[in-house]
């Protein structure tokens, strides 16, 4: 008889105080010792994680009204500008916005970790000025806490997968993938891999629209599924896709969050990021889900792309395992290549660590999405897609 939980008696159990939860790395051994039948009905939870670089992310920002009051149609928050196209005085900032005078040194991703951290922040902000909206510029100093909401919202976060990079050409690359350099000098990726949340629920049979998850040190959503999102990609027989697929949109309180698991970053001549922390908790419905959950490096693969080609189409060199990235080197066309990751393994596990401890406690339980994402395709090559296409 299959084993069947349901998300309503897993979070009784959080309540209850007798829930199982281990995080995506221990699974895999209780999987093995066990089976998978038997670690089906031992295991309640078990917590994802990653922490890398996502440049699609941002924050809305309300300063609250000035006396007299603007419309604020030009804004510069630490010298780094703010798009103001919204009402009076709301504001998106995108953490790859450069500063005017910093360049890429300082960015929008910086200006919203100082946030984070109650940092004063410098405003300036201009207006042609109106009717009802009579004050032309504004020249102050804001906080976290002096504002009225500041909320994190990042459009594509946690990619389902993503390719590993490298260069062909005779000259150095500067990349949002880091420095490759020239002559196949090395393989940069970034992945968490086995620990990595949309790669444990390939499916996304438990991760949707309203799907609750540890973001930046706090409770954040998933709101929408993210931009790129993409489905019938080639898969492996277990669901895997071989190159990016899935990404989420995710929200969350910006005043809440915790620069420990978010954190600016500045690419070498290319560009600021932000690094985000995300962890989802993954109920463990069945024996269908224990088989994912118990995914592991060495069955994850993606390709090697030579970013020097210069069109989309870029070509792949092959298909490499995470185990074997991770090993530190990875022999392409007879030589030993260095390989780097680009997202932290060790903060990845930090997380899934405090999410296990959330759930454990009752500081943390489940919410099923209120909407599932559209069903991601069952297709394992490019030639059922090319059929279905």
């Amino acid at each position: 008889m299959s084993v069947k939980k349901s998300f309503e008696e897993i979070n009784e159990k959080i309540k209850k105080g007798t829930v199982v939860v281990v995080t995506a790395e221990e699974v895999i051994d209780i999987a093995k010792e066990k089976g998978i039948k038997e670690a089906t009905k031992y295991v309640d939870v078990v917590t994802t994680a990653t922490f890398g670089p996502m440049c699609s992310s941002g924050a809305f920002l309300n300063f609250g009204h000035a006396d007299p009051p603007i419309r604020m149609a030009e804004i510069q928050l630490n010298n780094v500008t703010a798009y103001a196209g919204l009402a009076a005085v709301d504001a998106y900032i995108g953490a790859t916005e450069p500063s005017k005078d910093k360049g890429i040194e300082y960015g929008g991703a910086h200006v919203i970790c100082d946030l984070i951290d109650g940092k004063k922040v410098h405003l300036k902000a201009k207006s042609p000025g109106t009717d009802c909206y009579p004050r032309k510029e504004i020249d102050t100093y804001i906080t976290k806490d002096s504002i009225n909401e500041a909320y994190l919202f990042n459009p594509r976060n946690c990619y389902q997968n993503y390719n590993a990079a490298i260069n062909t050409s005779n000259r150095i690359l500067y990349t949002y993938m880091g420095v490759l350099q020239p002559n196949m000098g090395n393989i940069n990726y970034s992945t968490s891999g086995e620990l990595s949340p949309l790669l444990n629920d390939p499916y996304l049979r438990t991760i949707g629209i309203g799907t609750k998850i540890f973001l930046a040190g706090t409770i954040g959503y998933v709101s929408w599924q993210g931009t790129q999102f993409l489905n019938g990609v080639p898969r492996s027989e277990i669901g895997i896709p071989f190159s990016p697929a899935a990404t989420l949109a995710v929200i969350g309180d910006l005043k809440q969050m915790n620069t420990e698991f978010i954190k600016p970053a500045v690419f070498e001549k290319y560009g600021t990021s932000l690094y985000v922390g995300i962890g989802i908790p993954i109920p463990v419905l069945d024996e269908d889900m224990m088989i994912n959950l118990a995914v592991e490096n060495k069955d994850i693969f993606t390709n090697i792309i030579d970013y020097s080609v210069p069109h989309r189409s870029r070509p792949s060199l092959g298909k490499v395992s995470y185990a074997e990235l991770r090993s530190g080197t990875v022999t392409l066309e007879g030589r030993k290549i260095p390989t780097a990751p680009l997202s932290s393994l060790s903060k990845a596990r930090q997380i899934a660590a405090l999410l296990k401890d959330w759930v454990q406690n009752n500081k943390f339980t489940l919410q099923e999405p209120i909407k599932p994402f559209d069903k991601v395709e069952r297709l394992n090559t490019l030639e059922e897609i090319h059929e279905r296409s």
